[in-house]
């Protein structure tokens, strides 16, 4: 495996902001990053149109992905960036570049007034059928938003992280999504904050039970669980402090409220073996489109 960090750049705000995040988690790696512009050709009718022939669109191309390269190398020293054209479907070429690499990352563009996320067609192809991790940065993210703000509530970028989340499933653990998050807390010197929503059972949704007590017991049978999950990582990773959250609700709303005070937001996808359609289930699909701080997707069997 090449370790490489690899960001898709098209030249617009968020994947702008993505390309200056992938330098700061290269520089916390360790390694080198890929800046990777992807031309796709346009019908030839439209080549033909004053200055929108394929030798502009191959130059403009080239200079999108130079320049940034460029730019980034000083504000991040240490860091060897590199800058690639690559010509076809963006998903498709993105998907077979980053095959190798140790991550990806992309970037998505908020929803005025909705109060979402954009994750275009693009970013959910790439994420649904990659099997490396990938992670989604929202237009507008600065280094100081992965910080804690200090007590005079100025932001800074050299203060400590801001914990890890992760959105973590006692029924399906896997060891891919549980060791890149531990990692990424232990890479940051932060906390992970380990978020395990459940639901009722239907007897309490139709309101056939209102015992308060077995709801009780329940919750801490759930709460028991989560820990007895993680005994074997804090045991791994002993420099992590680990604060666990076991709630009654729907998961992906609870790791949304958690997001804003996050660096990195973490959930799992499970790889589907079917090449048709965009299957990365409801939560990280939810996750992605609203959570604020960057998501990471950590593909798993």
């Amino acid at each position: 495996m090449s370790r490489t960090v690899i960001v898709g750049l098209d030249g617009s705000p968020e994947s702008r902001a993505a390309a200056e995040w992938a330098a700061r988690e290269a520089r916390l790696r360790g390694l080198p990053l890929k800046v990777v512009h992807i031309w796709e050709p346009v019908p030839e009718p439209v080549t033909q149109a004053p200055l929108l022939g394929v030798e502009t669109q191959q130059h403009w191309s080239e200079r999108v992905s130079r320049e940034t390269a460029e730019t980034l190398e000083p504000r991040h020293p240490g860091v060897t960036v590199t800058a690639v054209q690559l010509k076809g479907r963006p998903a498709d070429v993105l998907v077979d570049t980053a095959k190798d690499a140790e991550l990806l990352v992309l970037g998505s563009r908020g929803l005025s007034g909705i109060g979402g996320f954009l994750v275009g067609s693009v970013g959910l192809a790439v994420v649904a059928h990659t099997g490396t991790p990938v992670v989604l940065v929202r237009a507008g993210e600065q280094a100081t938003d992965e910080h804690t703000v200090d007590p005079v509530a100025v932001s800074s970028a050299v203060g400590p992280f801001r914990p890890v989340v992760l959105g973590f499933d006692t029924e399906s653990p896997d060891d891919k999504v549980l060791a890149f998050a531990f990692e990424g807390a232990a890479r940051r010197d932060t906390a992970l904050r380990v978020v395990h929503g459940w639901n009722l059972p239907p007897y309490y949704v139709y309101g056939l039970s209102a015992d308060l007590n077995q709801h009780d017991e329940l919750a801490r049978h759930k709460a028991a669980e989560l820990t007895e999950a993680l005994i074997p990582w804090r045991q791994k990773y002993p420099g992590v402090e680990v604060v666990e959250e076991s709630r009654s609700g729907n998961p992906a709303n609870h790791l949304v409220d958690a997001s804003p005070e996050a660096s990195l937001v973490v959930v799992g996808r499970r790889i589907r073996r079917s090449p048709i359609g965009t299957h990365i289930g409801p939560i990280t699909h939810a996750v992605l489109h609203h959570a604020t701080a960057p998501v990471a997707v950590v593909a798993h069997g």
